[in-house]
C-alpha cells in the first residue's frame, strides 16, 4: 500500500504532492483518535474457554474459564426464580466472539453453559447446574489477570461446587481447616474381630470415608492416614513402627490441626457394651476435643456413654496437635456387631464425629 501511494505521489505535482500529503497525515490522525477512543470505551470480546475439574479448600468443583481480549470487565451474577439450578451471568459491554453459543459440558456439577448476546452490548452467559436449587455458597466467580507464562488471557473464572454437600449433611465451621482422619487397623491387621466375622478394620475404614466426604462437602481439607485396606507403614510391620507411621502422616501434613483416630472397642466377655472417647493432656485442647466427639456420639449413636477417658494411646501421645481417640462401640457385642455392619449406622456415626470436629471449630476459645 505504501509503494502505491508513494508512485501516486511521483506522478503528481510538487504542489499536490504536498496537499495530498497533509490530507492522509490528517485521515491517518484521525483514524488513530477514532480507533483509542474506541479502545477506551470499546466492547469486550471472548477468545478463550475451558472446563476442569478442582478442588477448593477441600471442595471438589468443576472450573469454567472465559478468556476476554481486555480487562476491566464488569458482571452481575445471579440465579433467576424461574431457574433455581441455573447460574446466570451478564457481562457488561461483551460479545461472543468466536466462542459457540451452545457448549454441553460433562461433569458432576454443570450440565452445559450456553452465550447469547443482549441488549445493550451485554452478554448473558447461562450455567445449567446440577444442584436442584443453587445456593450462593455452591459457587463462586472471581475475575483472573492474564498470566503471560502460562499464555492465559485475562479471565472470568466460576468454580461450581459438588453437591454433595447437601447429601451428605454438611456441616458449619470447618472451612477452610485440615484435619487427619485414622482408620484403625488396616491391611494385615484386621483389628478385633466380632461373634459373627465382622472385623474392626472393615468398619473403622467406611466410617472414617464417611467423616472425611463430610468435612471435604463442608470446605474442610482432610488427610487420611489410608484410604484403602492397607498397612500405613508396609507390612510386616511392629506395631511402633505402625502407629508413627500414622503419626508422621499428620506430623507432613501442613497446617493440620487436629488427629481424630477411628476405633471399635473389644472385650472378652461379650456383654460389654457402649462408646467413649480418650485423649492425652498435652494441649489445652485434647480433652475438649474428646468431650464434644463424645457429646455427639452419643445423642446419635444410641449407645451407652461410657465417657472421656485419659490415656496413653501412642497416635495420641505422639502427635503434636490436639488428637482423640474414638471407640465407636464393642464389635465383640453381637448386638452391636450388627450396628457397626450396617451401613446407616455408620453413616450415622460419621455424621457425629463430623458435628464434634465442626463444634470444635466452631466453639474454639481463644
Amino acid at each position: 500500500m505504501w509503494q502505491a501511494f508513494e508512485y501516486f505521489l511521483a506522478k503528481i505535482s510538487a504542489r499536490r504532492r504536498a496537499g495530498a500529503l497533509v490530507f492522509c497525515l490528517g485521515l491517518l490522525l484521525f483514524c488513530t483518535t477514532l480507533t483509542g477512543e474506541a479502545r477506551a470505551r470499546g466492547v469486550h470480546e471472548l477468545n478463550y474457554f475451558q472446563t476442569s475439574e478442582v478442588e477448593v479448600q477441600g471442595r471438589q468443583a468443576t472450573r469454567v474459564e472465559i478468556g476476554l481480549d481486555r480487562d476491566n470487565l464488569t458482571y452481575t451474577a445471579a440465579v433467576p426464580q424461574t431457574e433455581p439450578d441455573t447460574l446466570q451471568l451478564t457481562l457488561q459491554k461483551t460479545r461472543r466472539g468466536k466462542v459457540q453459543a451452545d457448549i454441553p459440558v460433562q461433569s458432576k456439577e454443570i450440565r452445559s453453559v450456553q452465550f447469547t448476546e443482549a441488549a445493550s452490548r451485554s452478554l448473558v452467559v447461562r450455567i445449567k447446574t446440577t444442584h436442584q436449587t443453587l445456593q450462593t455458597g455452591d459457587y463462586q466467580v472471581q475475575l483472573a489477570l492474564a498470566d503471560r507464562k502460562k499464555r492465559l488471557p485475562y479471565r472470568l473464572v466460576l468454580d461450581v461446587f459438588h453437591p454433595a454437600a447437601a447429601a451428605v449433611g454438611a456441616v458449619e465451621g470447618v472451612r477452610g481447616h485440615t484435619i487427619v482422619l485414622d482408620a484403625g487397623h488396616g491391611g494385615s491387621d484386621s483389628g478385633a474381630v466380632g461373634p459373627a466375622g465382622i472385623t474392626e478394620a472393615s468398619v473403622t475404614l467406611p466410617v472414617t470415608q464417611a467423616v472425611r466426604d463430610i468435612l471435604q462437602a463442608s470446605g474442610a481439607r482432610v488427610v487420611m492416614t489410608r484410604d484403602t485396606d492397607v498397612d500405613v507403614y508396609g507390612p510386616n510391620a511392629s506395631d511402633r513402627e505402625e502407629l508413627q507411621a500414622r503419626v508422621n502422616v499428620g506430623a507432613r501434613t501442613p497446617g493440620a490441626e487436629l488427629f481424630v483416630s477411628i476405633h471399635c472397642n473389644a472385650f472378652s466377655s461379650p456383654s460389654a457394651h457402649g462408646m467413649e472417647t480418650y485423649y492425652y493432656p498435652k494441649t489445652d485442647a485434647d480433652y475438649r476435643l474428646a468431650s464434644l466427639l463424645n457429646e455427639e456420639l452419643a445423642a446419635a449413636g444410641g449407645r451407652f456413654n461410657r465417657g472421656v477417658k485419659e490415656a496413653r494411646f501412642y497416635v495420641m501421645r505422639n502427635s503434636a496437635m490436639p488428637a482423640s481417640l474414638v471407640e465407636l462401640a464393642f464389635i465383640t457385642n453381637p448386638a452391636e456387631e450388627r450396628l457397626l455392619a450396617d451401613a446407616a449406622y455408620q453413616q450415622r456415626l460419621a455424621a457425629a464425629i463430623a458435628r464434634g470436629i465442626a463444634r470444635y471449630f466452631r466453639e474454639r476459645l481463644f
